[in-house]
C-alpha cells in the first residue's frame, strides 16, 4: 500500500457539492490569519497534512480513506478549487509508532499544513491529534468511530477535532437493527478490548438490541494478541444464539476466531461493524468465510446503490488502489466537509472558524451521505448504512438501514 511521499497535488467529490464549491470562483478576499494554518490567499493551496499509517495495523483503513480523499480533491480542483484555492496533500507514514506519529504531525505543521489529517483510531492518533489542536488547526480523521474525537476526550481544544466516521454508538445501534430485521433475537457478543471503538460499538449493540426485544446470551472479551482467542471461540461454540456480534479490527485474531467457529460446524451468522468490512482478512476457504455480515459506508462489490460511489471505486481501481473496505468514501466526505467549511468562511482556513462552521453541519451532502455534527458529537451520526453479506468468500450488498436514534451515550 505504498504511495509517493511528500507534497502531492490532491486528487476528486460528489458532483453537486463540487459544483457548489467551484461556483464561489477565485475570490481574492482574505479573512485574516497570521500563520500558514490561517492563510486565506486567493491562490495559495489549502494544504492538508496527513499523518497516517501506511504499513501497520491501520493501513487497510487509512489508505482507502486517503486515496478517496485525494480523488475527491482532484475533482474539486478541476472545477476551480475552493474560493480559487486548490487542495493539496502532504503525506507522512506514522507506522502507528507514538513518537513517529507526533514527529510526523509536527513536521507537517512546520511545512505549512492548514488542516491536520490523522489516522482512523483515536488511541493511535492521539499524539498527532494533540499536535494539531495545540497548533490551533482543524484536525480531521476520516473514519474514527468514537465520540471521543472532540471535546469529550480533548477538552476545550477538542472543539477543533472532528471525524467523518460514524460514531460507534450510532453504528452499534444500526447493527442491532440489522439483527432484529434478520430475525436474530438472541446474540453472543464478542468484544476486543484493544481499542475503545470496538468496545463502544458492542456496548451500543447490546443496549439497542435489548431495547428492541433481543436477548444477549453471553458476552466474551479478549485483547488482540493475548493468545486467548481460541478459548473465546470455544466458549462461543458452546453458547448457542441467533447471531454472533463481534467488534474488533481486521487483525489476525478475528481470522482465527472465524476459522475456529466454522471448523466446529457453527454456521451462526457473524455480524460486525465496518471495521471488518471486506474479505481481505478472511481465510481463503469459502466454507469458512461465509455468513459474515457487516455494516459499511459503501459496497466495494460492484453493487453499491449510489452511481457516484461506483464511479469513485472505478477511479480508485484504475489507479491501482481498489478499495478493500467501504471506508474510502469517508475520506471523500471529509474533503467535502473541509471544502464546504472553507467556502463558508470566505476562503479562510482559520481552525476556530472552520470548526464552528463544521459543528453546525446538519445533513451536509457528501459522497458518503448526509453528514451531521453537534456540540456534543464531533463524529457523524444519523447517516445511512449499507448492509453487506459475505457468502462463500464473496460479498454482496443487501439493503440500507439507519440506527433509528442513538443508543445511550
Amino acid at each position: 500500500m505504498s504511495r509517493a511521499r511528500g507534497w502531492t497535488a490532491a486528487l476528486s467529490g460528489p458532483v453537486v457539492l463540487a459544483a457548489v464549491i467551484a461556483g464561489c470562483g477565485s475570490s481574492s478576499s482574505s479573512s485574516g490569519g497570521s500563520s500558514a494554518g490561517t492563510s486565506s490567499s486567493s491562490n495559495k493551496p489549502i494544504m492538508i497534512g496527513a499523518a497516517v499509517d501506511e504499513t501497520a495495523l491501520m493501513a487497510p483503513t487509512d489508505d482507502p480513506a486517503l486515496y478517496g480523499a485525494q480523488l475527491e480533491a482532484k475533482k474539486i480542483n478541476a472545477q476551480g478549487g475552493v474560493n480559487g484555492r486548490k487542495i493539496e496533500f502532504a503525506v507522512a507514514n506514522t507506522q502507528l509508532k507514538p513518537d513517529q506519529t507526533r514527529a510526523s504531525a509536527l513536521n507537517l505543521v512546520s511545512k505549512g499544513a492548514n488542516v491536520l489529517w490523522v489516522t482512523c483510531d483515536v488511541d493511535f492518533s492521539t499524539p498527532s491529534i494533540e499536535v494539531g489542536l495545540s497548533s490551533k488547526l482543524l484536525t480531521i480523521a476520516p473514519c474514527i468511530g468514537t465520540d471521543q474525537m472532540g471535546p469529550k476526550r480533548f477538552g476545550t481544544q477538542g472543539k477543533l477535532a472532528f471525524s467523518y466516521g460514524n460514531v460507534a454508538q450510532d453504528e452499534g445501534a444500526a447493527d442491532a437493527r440489522i439483527a432484529i430485521k434478520q430475525g436474530w433475537k438472541t446474540a453472543n457478543v464478542v468484544i476486543d478490548k484493544q481499542i475503545v471503538y470496538s468496545q463502544n460499538v458492542c456496548q451500543a449493540f447490546a443496549n439497542k438490541f435489548r431495547q428492541l426485544g433481543g436477548k444477549v446470551v453471553s458476552t466474551q472479551t479478549w485483547t488482540q494478541g493475548d493468545h486467548t482467542i481460541g478459548n473465546v471461540a470455544g466458549r462461543i461454540n458452546a453458547s448457542k444464539a441467533g447471531v454472533i456480534q463481534i467488534c474488533t479490527t481486521a487483525a489476525p485474531d478475528v481470522s482465527t476466531f472465524l476459522s475456529d467457529v466454522r471448523s466446529a460446524g457453527n454456521m451462526t451468522p457473524m455480524l460486525a461493524p465496518w471495521s471488518l468490512d471486506g474479505t481481505y482478512w478472511m481465510p481463503k476457504d469459502p466454507k469458512v468465510s461465509t455468513n459474515v455480515w457487516t455494516d459499511s459506508y459503501a459496497s466495494i462489490y460492484g453493487d453499491d446503490p449510489d452511481p457516484q460511489v461506483k464511479a469513485l471505486i472505478a477511479q480508485l481501481t484504475a489507479e491501482g488502489h481498489a478499495p478493500t473496505t467501504g471506508g474510502f468514501v469517508t475520506g471523500a466526505a471529509a474533503v467535502d466537509g473541509i471544502a464546504a467549511a472553507v467556502k463558508q468562511n470566505g476562503g479562510s482556513t482559520d481552525g476556530a472558524k472552520l470548526a464552528a462552521t463544521m459543528e453546525a453541519f446538519s445533513a451536509l451532502p457528501t459522497l458518503s451521505g448526509n453528514v451531521s455534527f453537534s456540540p456534543a458529537l464531533h463524529t457523524v451520526f444519523g447517516r445511512e448504512y449499507r448492509v453487506l453479506k459475505v457468502t462463500g468468500g464473496k460479498g454482496k450488498f443487501q439493503y440500507l438501514i439507519k440506527a433509528g436514534g442513538l443508543a445511550q451515550l
